[in-house]
C-alpha cells in the first residue's frame, strides 16, 4: 500500500508540474499586452505619463524581466503562497479574487457530482431489474449523457428563467440584497443557484445511470451470478453482489468523469452570471489578467488532482483484490 500510494504521488506531482507550466505559457501566448490595457483604462494623454505608467506596470509585474527568469520566479512565488496581484482588479492581490469566487463553485459542484453518482448508480440499478422502466430510460439516459451542459444552461435558463419565470437566470443573489445569513438572502442564494446546479446533474445524472444499468446487466449474466442461482440462492442476494462489482468501475468513471464535470460547470457559470470561478476565468480572458487567470487554473488543477488521489485511495478500500493485489507486489 505505501509502495501504491507513493508511485501515485510521483505521477500525480509529475501532473503537477506540467499542468502548471502549460498553466503558466497560455496566457503569455495570447494576443494583447495587459500592460496596455490598464494604461488605456487611464486615459493619460502625455506621452511621457505613458511610458513612465508602462515602464512601472512592466516592473511591478516582472514583465520586464526575460521570459525564462519569469518561469523560475512564479515558482519562486507559488511556493511562498503568492499568485501575485490581479491586473483587473490592481491592487487586489489574486488570492483575495480567487477566495471570493471558490464558495460559489464549490457549492455548486460538490451536490451536482455527489448527487448525480449517487442517485444515477441507484436509478441504472433499479432500472435494470424492470424492463418497462429501462425500455423507457434507455434512450433517455442516452440523450441527457450526450447533451452539452452549456445547451442545457441555455434551455433551464430560457424556459424556467425567462417563459415561466419561476427562477433566477443570472447572478448569484439579487443585486438589492446584501450577502448575510439571514433567511431572506440564504433563499434568494438558493433560488440563483438551482440552475445552475439542475444543468450540471441532469446531464451527469443520465450517464451514470447508462453506466450502472449496463454493468448490472454484465454482472448478473456473469457466472457468479448463474453458479448461485443454481444453487438457489436468493435474486436478492445476487443482485446485491452484481451491484457491489458493478459500483467498482463506477468509481474509477468518478475519476475520469470529474474533470469534465469541473470544466462542465465553469461553462455552466459563464451561462448564468455565476460568480464562481467559471465566471472569473472569462472576465481575466477578457481583460488579459495573466496572474487572475493563473491563480484560477491553478486553484482547479490542485482541486481535481486532489480528489482523484482521494478517489484512488477509496477504491483500495472498496475492493478487496487491489489490496491483495498490491500486497503480493510488495
Amino acid at each position: 500500500m505505501r509502495r501504491y500510494l507513493l508511485r501515485k504521488l510521483l505521477v500525480y506531482g509529475l501532473t503537477f508540474f506540467v499542468a502548471v507550466t502549460v498553466n503558466w505559457m497560455i496566457p503569455r501566448f495570447m494576443p494583447g499586452d495587459p500592460v496596455s490595457s490598464m494604461i488605456a483604462r487611464a486615459s493619460l494623454a502625455q506621452p511621457e505619463a505613458v511610458e513612465a505608467m508602462r515602464s512601472y506596470y512592466n516592473s511591478l509585474f516582472g514583465f520586464d524581466r526575460p521570459i525564462f527568469e519569469q518561469y523560475v520566479n512564479f515558482w519562486i512565488a507559488l511556493f511562498r503562497g503568492d499568485l501575485g496581484i490581479s491586473i483587473m482588479l490592481f491592487p487586489t492581490p489574486v488570492w483575495d479574487v480567487i477566495v471570493r469566487a471558490v464558495p460559489y463553485t464549490i457549492a455548486l459542484l460538490l451536490p451536482a457530482i455527489l448527487l448525480s453518482w449517487i442517485a444515477g448508480n441507484w436509478f441504472g440499478a433499479f432500472a435494470a431489474r424492470r424492463r418497462w422502466l429501462d425500455n423507457t430510460m434507455l434512450p433517455v439516459g442516452y440523450i441527457l449523457t450526450a447533451t452539452p451542459y452549456m445547451w442545457l444552461a441555455i434551455l433551464l435558463a430560457w424556459g424556467l428563467g425567462v417563459v415561466a419565470g419561476i427562477l433566477p437566470v443570472a447572478g448569484g443573489y439579487s443585486f438589492e440584497l446584501q450577502p448575510s445569513w439571514s433567511l431572506e438572502f440564504v433563499a434568494d442564494l438558493a433560488l440563483h443557484w438551482f440552475l445552475p446546479f439542475a444543468s450540471l446533474f441532469i446531464v451527469a445524472f443520465g450517464g451514470w445511470a447508462i453506466g450502472m444499468r449496463n454493468m448490472i446487466i454484465y454482472e448478473l449474466e456473469a457466472d457468479y451470478a448463474n453458479y448461485l442461482a443454481a444453487l438457489g440462492a436468493p435474486a436478492r442476494l445476487i443482485r446485491r453482489y452484481a451491484f457491489r462489482n458493478a459500483m467498482l468501475p463506477q468509481i474509477t468513471g468518478l475519476a475520469l468523469q470529474l474533470g469534465t464535470l469541473v470544466a462542465g460547470a465553469l461553462v455552466t457559470e459563464v451561462v448564468f452570471s455565476y460568480p464562481g470561478l467559471g465566471h472569473l476565468i472569462l472576465k481575466a480572458i477578457q481583460n488579459q489578467d495573466f496572474f487572475l487567470l493563473q491563480g484560477t487554473f491553478l486553484f482547479i488543477v490542485v482541486g481535481v488532482l486532489i480528489a482523484n488521489f482521494l478517489i484512488d485511495i477509496v477504491y483500495t478500500v472498496v475492493d478487496p483484490r487491489t489490496r491483495t493485489g498490491l500486497g503480493g507486489a510488495a
